[in-house]
């Protein structure tokens, strides 16, 4: 197996007596974790329905615990200090927590609903998410010590978490050079973009007989016309936001500019194109064009990301043969097996989750017994895989392999969209928990934490991050008719959604110029990857595969807001990356974070008849 040399992770600095006799899996970290987790789930929830983007939790949630726990020995409530080990375990619980929404709540689940038109029931929505979730958690057991100790692996997320928690608890000699001060500020920096945001939200959601005004949903950008119709019934207006400029911020100016060159071809030249034809609905709006354009846009978002996968392949060969190297088979391993998560909780979890998540499979959706028993196999081998993406990328391609499993049990079982999502629910939530669970293990493995403590941490996430996501999603979605509208237009779902009825109805029930665009977009993302792949020099020059394809798939307003939100990172990038470093990504986090659970409240409140 090969070995990255250049890492020097494995050892931490040198630590005081006592150290790691230190608290870890504490009550508080539990509590803490669970909280900011699953705050943060309904920001990844409200954020992902909107725009088709999940946010990382693991690093904000460690500054805030940091930050949290500072305060509260500061003014005297608490007498003993939050430890770095203590954080570490609650920010495996947030993360967990965090992720929640992978587990079908921004994919499977609303396409499957916008198919349907029925509504998934709130306990079966729990049981269904959190059981996936506790799968994927027991499958990443046996990979452990083959990809993190064995091999280390960058796992660049959890490198950066545990360099964030060595900042925010600097040795003395660190405090005495001043090294730590960075880190710490930006838990200010996040809280006041909070601010930001929270006020953002309550100005523009919270209507109500007693606010003097409210700030508009939707900015219309000029009275200029297309086809005879308002640019803004196209979609090309901005929206009144932070979460967007915060969004496009954090995901970075190749793929912002690659959706905005797609927003511009779909909205401002196709659409109003289709409209003087009449081949899309003279209502227009976001609802009646993406009708149209996800098909352009879910060829090109499915051929890319197979293709890119395929070329992995070495990376597909190396998790495969580390299966049984992860069971035990290298004998050459320079590990302390006591520490590590004994291999028997992996077949005991198999023996009782595997048989749970084929019962939910067949009761919830009907899905044939032997085909759920299929899905959790390729689930298994998904979930190596994605594990092992995640620690040579630092990206957990969930969208291809979520696809590859749609694609054979399109085969499997041809017409029947439902089986067809929720086999790849399964394994697509599978790999994204397990390549989570190895993520927070890296940065354990670097602090010399308990991974058996991290373990049942990631569990206790599991749990709180349903019961947050679960109750949130039935709030914002009641009814099925809601999405894939301006006001939730589930991008990812709509991509999944694509794929299923493709699957299901066939290639010649689409609309003959739906037809040519399945197959354009199809090429495009195998040629956007092949040039990726052979122009490497040139690589920020080619759109984004991934970018471009969303874009048909996300209305134009959200498409815009993103690309000025990276690009005024972009400029501070330009004239000082050192404070642009410290300044962009907490405080587009607070965008984000104020404005979603601020916006999920009002929603709250208008459901329980108090607004």
């Amino acid at each position: 197996m090969e070995r990255n040399s250049s890492e020097n992770t494995s050892t931490g600095p040198e630590f005081p007596p006592g150290y790691f006799d230190q608290p870890q899996l504490t009550l508080r970290a539990v509590i803490t974790g669970a909280l900011l987790g699953g705050f943060m789930s309904l920001s990844n929830l409200y954020v992902a329905l909107k725009t088709g983007w999940s946010l990382g939790v693991s690093i904000t949630a460690a500054i805030l615990a940091f930050a949290l726990f500072k305060t509260l020995h500061k003014i005297g409530v608490i007498k003993t200090d939050f430890g770095i080990l203590e954080n570490n375990a609650a920010k495996s619980v947030a993360s967990a927590a965090g992720y929640m929404t992978g587990g079908g709540t921004i994919a499977a689940i609303p396409a499957l609903m916008m198919i349907t038109g029925q509504p998934m029931d709130g306990w079966h929505m729990f049981f269904w998410i959190s059981a996936i979730a506790m799968l994927g958690v027991v499958m990443a057991i046996p990979m452990k010590q083959q990809m993190i100790n064995h091999e280390q692996l960058r796992f660049p997320t959890g490198i950066a978490c545990a360099e964030t928690l060595r900042a925010l608890y600097p040795s003395k000699e660190e405090i005495i050079n001043s090294s730590a001060s960075k880190d710490s500020s930006k838990a200010t920096i996040l809280t006041y973009g909070g601010i930001a945001g929270a006020v953002v939200a309550l100005l523009r959601d919270l209507k109500a007989s007693w606010m003097p005004f409210n700030l508009p949903e939707k900015i219309k950008l000029s009275s200029l016309t297309l086809a005879g119709r308002p640019i803004s019934d196209f979609t090309l207006s901005l929206e009144g936001s932070l979460i967007m400029f915060g969004a496009g911020a954090i995901m970075g100016f190749r793929a912002a500019w690659s959706m905005l060159l797609g927003a511009i071809i779909n909205y401002a030249i196709l659409a109003p194109w289709l409209y003087s034809n009449g081949i899309i609905d003279a209502k227009l709006g976001y609802k009646n064009i993406v009708a149209w354009s996800v098909w352009f846009g879910s060829a090109m978002i499915l051929t890319s990301g197979l293709l890119a996968f395929a070329f992995q392949w070495k990376t597909v060969l190396r998790a495969v043969q580390s299966v049984t190297t992860g069971f035990g088979g290298d004998s050459e391993k320079k590990t302390d097996e006591a520490s590590e998560v004994p291999m028997n909780w992996f077949f005991i979890g198999m023996l009782i989750l595997s048989p749970i998540v084929v019962f939910l499979e067949y009761f919830l959706f009907g899905i044939k017994i032997w085909m759920g028993v299929i899905s959790i196999i390729m689930g298994f081998f998904i979930a190596i895989v994605a594990c092992r993406a995640t620690g040579e990328t630092d990206t957990t391609p969930t969208g291809a392999l979520g696809k590859i499993t749609q694609i054979t049990f399109g085969v499997l079982d041809p017409g029947n969209a439902t089986t067809n999502l929720m086999t790849a629910n399964v394994t697509g939530g599978v790999g994204l928990h397990s390549a989570d669970l190895l993520t927070d293990l890296k940065t354990g493995y670097i602090l010399k934490a308990d991974p058996k403590k991290q373990f049942w941490a990631q569990f206790f996430g599991v749990l709180a991050g349903s019961l947050f996501v679960v109750p949130a999603y039935r709030l914002l979605i009641p009814t099925a008719d809601l999405l894939g509208t301006d006001q939730w237009p589930a991008p990812g779902a709509q991509t999944w959604k694509g794929v299923a009825e493709l699957m299901a109805k066939g290639f010649s029930t689409l609309h003959p110029t739906a037809q040519i665009a399945l197959f354009v977009g199809g090429i495009l993302g195998i040629v956007i990857v092949l040039l990726e792949k052979y122009f490497p020099k040139y690589k920020k020059y080619i759109p984004s595969a991934a970018g471009l394809g969303l874009a048909f798939t996300t209305p134009a307003y959200n498409t815009i807001s993103m690309f000025l939100g990276a690009f005024i990172a972009l400029k501070m990038e330009q004239k000082d990356p050192e404070k642009a470093e410290q300044f962009v990504v907490p405080v587009s986090s607070g965008f984000i974070a104020g404005e979603s659970l601020v916006g999920v409240f009002i929603a709250a409140l208008v459901v329980a008849g108090l607004l």
